[in-house]
């Protein structure tokens, strides 16, 4: 019978982004973004500006998608250290960021149907009430950009070595730019209407940021998407890491997973085989450089004789 703790040889599984300043922020990007919202598509319905009215329903799913980011970084902390997460809460925030990244999509999605809607049966526009909210908008989303922004670079800069990434803030922080390019689309196709008689670039303008919404969705799913399905990590990191490992004595890997449980946190199955076998500690050591390697399992299997190791590729 064991007599002595097993914490020596046990594993954290808390691989979650703690992030409270983000968190903090997104509430008063929140709070902004519902007020400009309400007020713009009031505004929008009632000045008949499709570019101003447009972008006060994209806002509308940017306040479900902060919702979400807030959601995400507080289920994350609460359950952080809940065994029945194998590997504790470290991608509910990759979570949230794919579920932004989803929501801004439909956005992309409605905002070009009812652009073409605008184009085939335009309506008048009240010029003059129409740009005046848009100005207000574009101030309140550079000022909720600037407020993310800070805390997006701070938090990666802080974590530099270990290339933590809080996709979660991340996807607010696109959410926001997204709302300020459309409100910067909304005001100069209202300018270019009063004063150039355009008033068909106004419909046109909802198509414009449409696709560069659209554009930014999809890069936010590239990213998020491999993390949920556990996809293998870069093939040349792989390679490192075999390396090391085969350098040791005669050791060769016969089979190598790698996959991130977090941000930018990994997990590691590896086995390998040869003929002066060492603690499985051993070779945890030789991976020491390797700090993003947060929970590895190593499978040492004894080499007797020279056909093992002829088999072994």
């Amino acid at each position: 019978m064991h007599i002595h703790t097993l914490e020596k040889w046990q594993h954290h599984h808390n691989f979650s982004v703690n992030n409270e300043k983000g968190e903090r922020r997104t509430q008063y990007v929140l709070f902004l973004t519902l007020v400009t919202m309400v007020v713009e598509i009031i505004a929008g319905t009632a000045y008949g500006s499709m570019a101003l009215l447009a972008d006060g329903w994209h806002m509308s799913t940017h306040v479900a998608a902060f919702l979400i980011a807030i959601f995400a970084y507080r289920y994350s902390r609460k359950h952080e250290s809940n065994p029945e997460y194998t590997f504790g809460t470290g991608k509910v925030t990759v979570l949230g960021g794919f579920a932004s990244a989803v929501a801004l999509a439909v956005v992309a999605l409605l905002m070009v149907i009812e652009s073409l809607e605008r184009i085939i049966n335009p309506e008048a526009i009240h010029f003059n009430e129409a740009m005046i909210v848009a100005g207000i908008g574009l101030l309140v989303n550079v000022v909720s950009a600037f407020l993310l922004k800070d805390d997006h670079n701070h938090h990666e800069d802080h974590h530099h070595h270990d290339h933590h990434h809080d996709h979660n803030l991340k996807a607010a922080y696109v959410h926001v730019l997204a709302d300020a390019l459309t409100s910067l689309l909304a005001l100069g196709a209202l300018l270019a209407g009063k004063f150039l008689g355009w008033g068909w670039l106004d419909a046109a303008m909802g198509i414009v940021g449409a696709v560069i919404i659209a554009r930014w969705s999809y890069s936010l799913l590239k990213q998020a998407g491999p993390i949920l399905l556990d996809a293998s990590i870069e093939e040349e990191y792989q390679q490192e890491v075999r390396k090391v490992i085969e350098a040791d004595a005669d050791n060769r890997v016969s089979d190598i997973h790698i996959w991130k449980v977090g941000v930018n946190q990994y997990a590691a199955i590896i086995a390998l085989v040869t003929h002066y076998p060492q603690s499985a500690e051993h070779y945890k050591a030789l991976l020491g450089r390797f700090h993003e390697l947060s929970h590895v399992t190593i499978e040492v299997n004894a080499c007797q004789d020279e056909p093992c190791m002829a088999q072994v590729h």
